[in-house]
C-alpha cells in the first residue's frame, strides 16, 4: 500500500483507527495496513464515560443531502454543500489499484506515486510549489482496489481556479519524468530491504500470500523487488491511460461550493482525463487450505496473524458482522480478544480483529505479538477465544455496549469536510446506496444477539484459519493462569 500525504480511505476499511464507522469505511486501507502490521491503534472502550452519559440517546449528527450526477465521460459525481468554512475538499477515486496490475505488481502502486513528479512545463518542485502557493493541498496513494487523488482547496475563485488547472494536469496529464522513475524506484526498493528487518511485514506478506493463492490480492500492493526493477515508463503510461480514465473514476466534492460549481468542477477533472470505460472488478477468490507457516526470524517476539476469506462491500451482513467483530477484538479494551490475552494473562502488548470487505471478498484478520517462548500457546488461546465465540455469540450485554459505542461514534464521522468526501468516495466506489450511513446505523442498532451470532458463524469458521507465525523456534512455556492482576505486565511496545 503506497500512501502520499495520507489521504487513506477514511472511507468507512480496512488501520484499525479510533472510531467504530470510521473502521467500518475504511476497511480496503486496514487490509493494506494488516498487511504491514499496522495494528498499534484501536477503537476506543466501551466503557467511555462520554458514552454513558449519552443515556442511551444517539448525540445529534450532521444531515448530509448527497447529490450525485455523472459526467460526460462517466465518471460517478457525489456532492456534498457545507458553507460553514471557506474551502472544498475533492477526492477521485480510480478502479487502479494493485488488483489490476494484470501481472506486473507494483505497475499500479508506480503510476501512483509518479502523478505529481511532472506535467507539461512543471516538474515535482514547481508542482509543489504551485499548490503551496495557493494554499492548495494534493494528496495521493495506491491500495489494493484503488488508486486515489486529492485537492483541498480554498473556494475563493481566485484560488479554487489555478489549483483546480493544476490539479487536473497532474491527474489527467502526468509525463514521467525518467529520472524520478528512477529515485521512487530506489526508494521503494530500500522500503524492501526495511520491510526483510521487519517481522510483521514478513508475516503479512506471507499471509495474503497464502489466503489468496493466485488471486492478484495475493500480492504486495507495492510490488517486490523483482517486479519493480523491470516497470518501464511504457508500462507506466499505458496503466495511467486505461485506469485513469473518466468512465473509470468516481468524483467526490465536499465544501463550500454551490451545485452550478461542483458542477463545473466535476466537468472539468473528467474532461481533463484519459477517455476509457470503468475496469471490471477482479473475480472472486477461492477459499484457501487452512493451515499454519512459520518463518524463523531472530526476535524475541513471534508476530501472530491468522486470517480467512471475508465478504465484500456489498454484502448485507456487514451490519452484523461490524457489530460482531466490535465485540470479538475490533475495540480496544474490554473486547474478547483483549481481554482473555492481554487483560487477564499480561502475553501481548495488543490483539486486534478485523473485517476488511473490498471489491470481492476480503480477509478477516487477527493480529498480535507475544513471547517468542509463548507462542505457540497463545495461538492456541486466541483460536479457542475465535472457536468459543462462533459457539456462544455475543452477550446482550456486549451488544448493547457495542450499540451505545456506534451510535456514540457515529457523529464523528462527517464531523468534517474531509471525512465525508472519504466517505463519497467509498459510497460512490463501492456502488453503495446514497442512503448508506443511515442505513448502517439502522440496521445495526436493530440487530439482535441471535442475528450477530448467526452472520458471525455464515462467514467464519474456527478451522478455516489460515495462519503465519514469524518468530525464533525456542522451547516453549505454558501460559499463565488467567488473572486479575497479571503476574507479567503486558508488552509496553511492539518490537517494530
Amino acid at each position: 500500500m503506497s500512501d502520499h500525504r495520507a489521504p487513506r480511505p477514511t472511507l468507512l476499511a480496512t488501520g484499525i483507527r479510533a472510531l467504530a464507522l470510521a473502521a467500518v469505511l475504511a476497511a480496503p486501507a486496514m487490509a493494506d495496513n494488516a498487511a504491514k502490521a499496522d495494528t498499534s491503534a484501536a477503537r476506543p472502550a466501551n466503557t467511555l464515560q462520554s458514552l454513558a452519559e449519552l443515556d442511551g440517546k444517539a448525540p445529534s449528527r450532521r444531515q448530509l443531502n448527497i447529490q450525485h450526477w455523472n459526467t460526460a465521460e462517466g465518471a460517478r459525481v457525489l456532492f456534498v454543500e457545507a458553507r460553514e468554512l471557506p474551502m472544498f475538499d475533492l477526492r477521485v477515486t480510480f478502479a487502479a489499484g494493485s488488483s489490476q496490475d494484470a501481472g506486473t505488481p507494483g505497475v499500479a502502486a508506480l503510476t501512483n506515486a509518479m502523478l505529481n513528479e511532472g506535467v507539461a512545463g512543471k516538474d515535482v518542485t514547481a508542482i509543489a510549489e504551485g499548490f503551496e502557493g495557493l494554499g492548495a493541498d494534493f494528496g495521493n496513494g495506491s491500495y489494493r482496489d484503488m488508486a486515489v487523488a486529492s485537492l483541498r482547496s480554498l473556494s475563493i475563485k481566485d484560488k479554487r481556479e489555478p489549483a483546480l488547472k493544476l490539479f487536473t494536469e497532474v491527474a489527467g496529464k502526468p509525463t514521467f519524468p525518467e529520472d524520478a522513475l528512477k529515485r521512487i524506484k530506489n526508494q521503494m526498493l530500500a522500503g524492501f530491504e526495511y520491510e526483510k528487518q521487519n517481522p510483521g511485514k514478513i508475516a503479512g506478506k506471507a499471509l495474503f500470500g497464502n489466503l489468496y493463492g493466485d488471486h492478484p490480492y495475493a500480492h504486495p500492493s507495492d510490488g517486490t523487488a523483482e517486479t519493480i526493477n523491470g516497470i518501464t515508463l511504457a508500462q507506466l503510461r499505458a496503466f495511467h491511460a486505461k485506469a485513469y480514465t473518466g468512465g473509470n473514476a468516481v468524483i467526490a466534492l465536499v465544501g463550500d461550493l454551490s451545485r452550478a460549481e461542483a458542477e463545473a468542477i466535476a466537468a472539468q477533472v473528467s474532461a481533463g482525463l484519459p477517455k476509457g470505460p470503468a475496469l471490471a472488478a477482479p473475480a472472486q477468490p477461492s477459499e484457501a487450505k487452512a493451515g499454519l507457516t512459520h518463518i524463523d526470524f531472530p526476535s524475541k517476539q513471534t508476530h501472530l496473524m491468522l486470517a480467512e476469506l471475508g465478504i465484500d462491500r456489498q454484502d448485507p451482513d456487514w451490519p452484523a458482522l461490524s457489530l460482531g467483530n466490535q465485540i470479538l477484538g475490533g475495540g480496544a479494551f474490554g473486547t474478547r480478544l483483549m481481554s482473555e490475552v492481554r487483560e487477564k494473562r499480561g502475553l501481548t502488548y495488543g490483539v486486534y480483529s478485523v473485517f476488511s470487505p473490498m471489491q470481492v471478498r476480503g480477509p478477516f484478520m487477527i493480529n498480535l505479538q507475544t513471547r517468542a517462548e509463548l507462542s505457540e500457546g497463545t495461538l492456541k488461546l486466541v483460536q479457542d477465544i475465535l472457536s468459543d465465540y462462533l459457539k456462544t455469540g455475543p452477550t446482550q450485554q456486549e451488544l448493547d455496549d457495542a450499540k451505545r459505542e456506534l451510535a456514540g461514534s457515529f457523529p464523528l464521522s462527517n464531523a468534517s469536510n474531509a471525512s465525508i468526501v472519504g466517505q463519497l468516495g467509498a459510497i460512490g466506489f463501492y456502488n453503495l446506496p446514497l442512503t448508506w450511513l443511515e442505513d448502517f446505523m439502522q440496521q445495526s442498532q436493530a440487530l439482535t444477539v441471535e442475528q450477530v451470532k448467526a452472520a458471525m458463524n455464515k462467514h467464519l469458521s474456527a478451522d478455516k484459519l489460515v495462519i503465519v507465525t514469524v518468530g525464533p523456534k525456542v522451547p516453549q512455556k505454558p501460559l499463565p493462569a488467567p488473572t486479575d492482576k497479571p503476574s507479567e505486565q503486558a508488552l509496553g511496545v511492539p518490537e517494530h
